[in-house]
């Protein structure tokens, strides 16, 4: 035990200086102990990894014998496939719950996968000696908080201490001792002196040399050790740990009985005494008796460093993945390679970093390690010295160091040759058929739908989005607000393998599992709402053969639900489905159709449910009022561009395209030229109604007058009215925040029309103290919302006052800025760079790229 506890600041490496002295030569010694040969390791261990190789090639037994899940020993070989590279994991999921599954990851320092290739290399026999996965999985259904099965039963930190319960908590225990929890590695640093587990385990495994001691000393005082801590606390409170081991020691005496003592088993060091104690092969089957189990399929899926990080969320975790896969490529030099890929990574973000930083920051690793007691330079010594010398001291630089090379974003790959479910072969081929790979680190996709390629990427990420396999996720377009730009954020993480797994349940291609996975969602849905944001990402997923599934559960949805609010929340997201259309070539007749039902349905219900509303509820159906308002503009358009060009697919197009069409709930619905108008209407209604809040009734008055419905004395006599002394001042000031407030542009509506300010001026001023201070609060955030600018031109038009604002035009002889009429002079000198930003001269010489304006949009841009 005392080549583990001590003597850790005696050694250095080869990379250090010298050998302690008190080392006898019998520790040099490379003899096999007696028995098999039992390696107990820190998982993810660099330091372990080097000595298992190191040892396994002194013994050069007949086999190997690994934990893990037996399942996976037909997995073994692909291990020597060339398109393997860790990191990895063994994946285990429930057949009939795909959704139910475990990890067990592998790095390229984890000393398991050294094991593994070492047997293969060597074409040593390889098996795993854990439970089988049947049991841990059936384990995790019978308490639905898993044992932290995702890392193959170990414990949370990747210490080799005993694995939690599955609900978190400590098992029922007959022997008071179990009852202390226990961190072996914190108990052992402890005794060591060290108040840093982790840097302890550093300084004795994990900067060990390879120099010719003897290469199974450190097994036998690990051994040693966590006998002594087993003695002291027993299993650690950790049943299930009991069940395993004795499941491991009936492993080894088949694999004696059939290779004698060349047998070699890496394990967590935590087990190694439990596999060495004397057990009778009745008591170790009486634990196993009547173990729960369900049928597990096995394969490898790729893994992330991120995910080897215990920060992820992943029990059997290191801190840093990157920093221990570096030690173990880089046994030699390790602190010198370390900073020069420092200083490369710095150099690319454009830092100035020379060669005599790398040098300095070497010595101040070096210095710091000596000053601490250290054998070589740690993660910490070289953090500090990178902060000091390469980032001056920041902290701003030195967090991308943490995430690129601490961390790090490596995935792994495993072969096609790999098991895997048939959704997940689907999805592998339309991958490389889009040259769409996945990848660890998150990047931004830019797609143009009118390219097919594009078109078709766009369609995959949503399908998939559909099946919960969120792989990408979409943002807003950079430059462009076109329905044919779409952006995505895309980044694979390890756990949507289990996704695919789960959705294959619904199919074996990526298009049929999204289409039944979107017919059941329709029949789930619990509300109208939800039902319409399924059929537009149908329609974004071109998923036609579910659309008319959902379409009829929607039209039948919105016939039998009377709240208007769902109704108003529901239309706008059939609408914007329509605008996709033109782009993506789907037929949106259908759509279009319970679209305009929809809509005829707000209209008729509208102005009952804004009646006697209070103000929480009246500022909501004012947003209602705003969607619907945008939706029927949108919609119009939309039936009426369908209608022209024959929309709608199969028989019934010639009934569509009449002056009268059905609505989803047999009412006649207008045609797209009434549709404008009718809501029009609606909008008079609430303008009249004096039961309707003040807020509504502004809002109805500003979309009449921004559609032309309204003119500019009928606007000033509305607000005349709203603003008359009969009206309470809290009403007044609702009717005013509808009017101008809510992001609606009402600043500059006042600044260019000084009736309507001078009606505000001359109300404000006519409130009472007492009611000012009950509208003060809503005043204020109807113009808090206004841009500094126009609140304060707002400012300087009503201190001139209405004498030298000079009446109801837009301005008046002599406020500055404006005049009398439009000075055509000047208007024509700034005309060449109007014309060079629309880029109307480039349209005129035929030079215009893909997305310049055409004929519509030049008269919108010129008014």
């Amino acid at each position: 035990m005392e080549a583990i506890t001590g003597g850790a600041g005696d050694e250095r490496t080869e990379s250090g200086s010298s050998v302690g002295s008190d080392r006898s030569a019998a520790s040099r010694s490379v003899a096999k102990p007696s028995g098999p040969l039992l390696l107990g390791v820190r998982h993810h261990g660099p330091g372990s990894a080097r000595a298992v190789r190191a040892a396994l090639d002194a013994a050069r037994p007949l086999t190997v014998l690994i934990e893990g899940p037996p399942e996976a020993d037909v997995l073994i070989p692909l291990a020597a496939d060339e398109a393997m590279r860790p990191p990895v994991a063994l994946l285990a999921h429930a057949v009939d719950e795909p959704g139910r599954s475990a990890f067990w990851p592998l790095a390229e320092f984890s000393p398991e996968w050294v094991a593994i290739r070492w047997a293969v290399e060597h074409q040593v026999p390889a098996r795993f000696i854990d439970l089988p996965a049947t049991h841990t999985l059936a384990w995790g259904k019978e308490d639905e908080s898993s044992l932290d099965a995702g890392e193959g039963g170990e414990p949370a930190a990747d210490t080799d201490e005993p694995a939690d319960d599955a609900d978190g908590s400590q098992a029922e225990e007959t022997d008071p001792r179990a009852a202390v929890r226990v961190d072996p590695l914190a108990v052992l640093a402890d005794v060591a002196g060290y108040d840093d587990p982790e840097r302890w385990w550093e300084d004795v495994v994990e900067h060990r040399g390879a120099g010719d001691e003897d290469v199974f000393a450190p097994f036998l005082g690990l051994e040693e050790a966590m006998g002594a801590l087993r003695e002291a606390y027993g299993s650690g409170g950790h049943d299930r740990d009991l069940v395993r081991e004795a499941y491991m020691r009936l492993q080894m005496r088949t694999a004696q009985r059939e290779f004698g003592d060349d047998v070699a088993v890496v394990c967590g060091a935590w087990h190694v005494p439990a596999l060495r104690q004397k057990s009778t092969v009745g008591a170790d089957k009486a634990l196993l008796k009547g173990l729960p189990k369900v049928k597990a399929d096995m394969t490898w899926v790729p893994w992330t460093n991120r995910r080897l990080a215990r920060v992820s969320g992943y029990g059997a975790g290191i801190d840093s993945p990157g920093w221990y896969g570096h030690l173990f490529s880089a046994p030699d030099r390790p602190v010198e390679r370390w900073m020069t890929k420092v200083a490369g990574l710095l150099r690319e973000e454009d830092r100035i970093v020379s060669s005599a930083h790398v040098i300095e920051a070497v010595r101040l690793a070096e210095t710091l390690a000596a000053m601490r007691g250290r054998p070589l330079p740690g993660l910490s010594e070289t953090t500090d010295a990178v902060r000091a010398v390469m980032c001056e001291g920041s902290d701003v630089p030195l967090a991308l160091v943490q995430d690129r090379l601490v961390v790090g974003d490596v995935l792994g790959e495993v072969p096609r040759s790999a098991p895997a479910v048939p959704l997940q072969r689907d999805l592998d081929r339309i991958q490389r058929r889009l040259r769409l790979k996945p990848e660890a680190l998150e990047r931004e996709l830019e797609l143009d739908l009118r390219k097919e390629n594009d078109a078709e990427r766009s369609r995959l990420l949503h399908r998939l989005r559909l099946l919960r396999v969120e792989w990408g996720e979409p943002v807003a377009s950079r430059g462009s607000t076109g329905t044919f730009r779409e952006t995505w954020r895309l980044r694979w993480e390890p756990e949507l393998s289990v996704r695919v797994a789960e959705a294959g349940v619904w199919g074996t291609t990526v298009f049929a599992a999204a289409t039944a996975k979107a017919e059941a969602d329709a029949v789930s849905a619990p509300g109208l709402a939800d039902v319409t944001a399924l059929a537009e990402r149908c329609l974004l997923a071109e998923l036609p053969d579910a659309l008319p599934t959902v379409m009829r559960i929607l039209a039948d949805r919105a016939a039998l639900d009377t709240d208007v609010g769902h109704l108003a929340q529901a239309l706008p997201a059939l609408v914007r489905s329509l605008r996709y259309g033109d782009v993506r070539g789907t037929d949106t007749g259908a759509l279009a159709e319970v679209a305009a039902g929809l809509a005829e349905r707000v209209f008729v219900g509208l102005p009952p449910a804004c009646a006697a509303l209070d103000a929480d509820a009246a500022e909501e159906m004012r947003r209602h009022v705003d969607a619907v308002h945008g939706a029927v503009g949108l919609l119009g358009d939309a039936v009426g561009s369908g209608r022209d060009a024959g929309g709608g697919s199969g028989s019934g197009s010639g009934e569509r395209a009449s002056e009268e069409r059905r609505g989803s709930d047999g009412s006649a619905s207008p045609a797209h030229g009434d549709l404008r108008k009718r809501w029009h209407a609606v909008l008079r209604v609430l303008v009249v109604r004096d039961t309707v809040p003040g807020v509504i009734r502004g809002r109805a008055v500003r979309l009449l007058l921004d559609d032309g419905e309204l003119g500019q004395d009928e606007a000033a006599r509305a607000m005349g009215l709203a603003l008359s002394p009969g009206t309470p001042p809290g009403d007044a000031a609702a009717w005013i925040e509808g009017f101008v407030g809510g992001g609606s542009g009402g600043g500059m509506l006042l600044v260019h029309d000084e009736r309507l300010l001078g009606l505000v001026d001359a109300w404000l001023t006519g409130v009472s103290a007492e009611a000012f201070t009950d509208v003060l609060p809503l005043l204020r955030r109807t113009f808090s919302a206004y841009e500094p600018g126009v609140r304060r031109t707002l400012g300087e038009l009503v201190r001139r006052g209405p004498g030298e604002r000079g009446g109801a035009g837009i301005g008046g002889a002599g406020i500055p800025g404006f005049a009398d009429e439009f000075d055509v002079g000047r208007a024509d000198a700034v005309m060449p760079v109007v014309r060079l930003l629309l880029g109307l001269d480039r349209m005129e010489t035929g030079e215009g790229a893909d997305g310049a304006l055409g004929g519509n949009d030049l008269v919108g841009a010129t008014g």
